[in-house]
């Protein structure tokens, strides 16, 4: 098989007047923006699953993009073959980080026993790409939604045996990606919701779902996985009614069972905007609930209604995105990943290259922009104007619990008329457009 990969040259910063379609125009790893390096802010991540397994196909039309490997018959030589093709790239990206499930990486065998075979052996593939390459994982989860045995979900399956099912796939996901140094584990409940409450017992699937992480909290302590706990929120599709909605839905679940000091989300823009928010939204109310883990980096299209993942080109949004994070002091151990595929009509290996650098420019030019923002402190001055009723007097004393309805009533039929000052949305909002311009 030829490695396709090791014809193109290393990825490098050539800067915003560059002309090369296969360099940086923003991201350079180096560049120190606060205090900390690009490539230490933003730990871009590569998605094994969009990257190097997906073939462009739609509910519409076969795939168009076929990869070296795809000629190798045998499943598990294949998958070996795959994990050869991908560290190159990585490597030729300058990407210091991958992401996977465990069925990207080795193909699900007709047995768990034989499942568990097939990841032992690529992960010792992997094991030593990584340590050739000094690339290393973000994060690893397992894939509980594709096979049709979780057509009615997982751990939220009305059927016990999908169940164990699951849990035994997770236990093997969980291994491997200690194994293999992963900062992170996320859950993503591809299925994990209903389509009717016709046949549906709500209580029983969200305590199940419950009893689910709650098995995999005490399994992280049995084996000493020191990573972060992920949960991704998504709003629907597969499933009409998933439980994991958004950011809220995820902090209230994990509230509601005790479960919130175990884990953190990882928010995926095309996610937040399929729950009619904004990226900014879902990342500024996990930093406020101190819930912010780890960032899926993508963008949706506004005029289509499922999740299109395509890569992340908005600057206005970016910038926003990394407002938020810089405010909540980056992201910890989890990271930025792409879980993002080139469009359909873009099937040739090189466009994947293409819509790395895109990504990774946008992130950066965020990330330059947001931290002048921050340093100038104008927005945060301008809230902390309009909100300082509650600095003292009466204000003060609501803040503080120091007084209930009689006392704000008795204040109420005192104070005479009220005053309201204006919010300057269409100022900040020029002023917002002032910094991306000008930066």
């Amino acid at each position: 098989m030829e490695n396709v990969f090791e014809k193109f040259e290393k990825v490098k910063y050539e800067g915003p007047d560059s002309n090369n379609p296969l360099a940086f125009k923003y991201y350079n790893p180096e560049e120190e923006i606060a205090g900390k390096t690009m490539e230490d802010h933003l730990k871009f991540s590569v998605a094994y699953w969009h990257t190097f397994s997906a073939t462009g196909d739609d509910p519409f039309g076969a795939g168009t993009r076929v990869y070296p490997w795809a000629e190798i018959s045998d499943p598990v030589e294949r998958a070996k073959a795959k994990a050869e093709g991908a560290f190159t790239f990585m490597e030729k990206l300058g990407a210091p980080y991958f992401c996977f499930h465990d069925r990207d990486i080795a193909p699900e065998g007709s047995t768990v026993k034989e499942s568990y075979a097939n990841l032992d052996a690529v992960v010792e593939v992997i094991e030593e790409k990584m340590s050739e390459t000094g690339i290393k994982l973000l994060w690893g989860t397992a894939n509980m939604f594709t096979h049709p045995r979780f057509m009615n979900g997982a751990a939220t399956s009305p059927n016990a045996d999908i169940f164990a099912f699951a849990a035994a796939q997770v236990k093997k996901a969980m291994e491997i990606t200690q194994k293999l140094g992963g900062e992170n584990y996320v859950f993503w409940g591809g299925r994990e919701g209903y389509e009717t409450l016709l046949n549906t017992n709500m209580a029983l699937e969200q305590d199940n779902l419950a009893r689910f992480l709650e098995m995999a909290v005490d399994y992280k302590e049995k084996i000493g996985f020191k990573g972060q706990l992920l949960i991704e929120p998504k709003p629907k599709e597969p499933t009409k009614h998933q439980y994991d909605f958004d950011v809220a839905n995820v902090v209230a679940f994990l509230r509601k069972y005790n479960l919130d000091k175990h884990f953190k989300v990882n928010i995926e823009a095309n996610h937040a905007t399929l729950a009619g928010h904004t990226f900014e939204h879902e990342l500024h109310y996990a930093r406020i609930n101190d819930m912010l883990g780890s960032v899926d980096a993508n963008q949706g299209d506004l005029l289509l209604g499922w999740d299109t993942d395509q890569f992340p080109t908005n600057i206005y949004v970016t910038t926003l995105a990394m407002y938020e994070i810089l405010k909540n002091d980056g992201l910890g151990s989890g990271g930025l990943n792409f879980d993002a595929k080139v469009r359909r009509p873009s099937f040739e290996m090189k466009d994947l290259l293409h819509g790395h650098i895109a990504g990774m420019d946008t992130f950066a030019k965020g990330l330059k922009i947001a931290s002048k923002m921050l340093a100038d402190n104008y927005f945060e001055d301008f809230i902390d104007e309009r909100y300082s009723s509650y600095k003292e007097g009466i204000g003060a004393k609501i803040v503080k619990q120091e007084i209930g309805f009689d006392g704000l009533a008795d204040y109420a039929l005192e104070m005479g008329s009220i005053k309201n000052s204006s919010g300057r949305q269409e100022v900040l909002e020029a002023k917002l457009n002032q910094y991306i311009l000008n930066n």
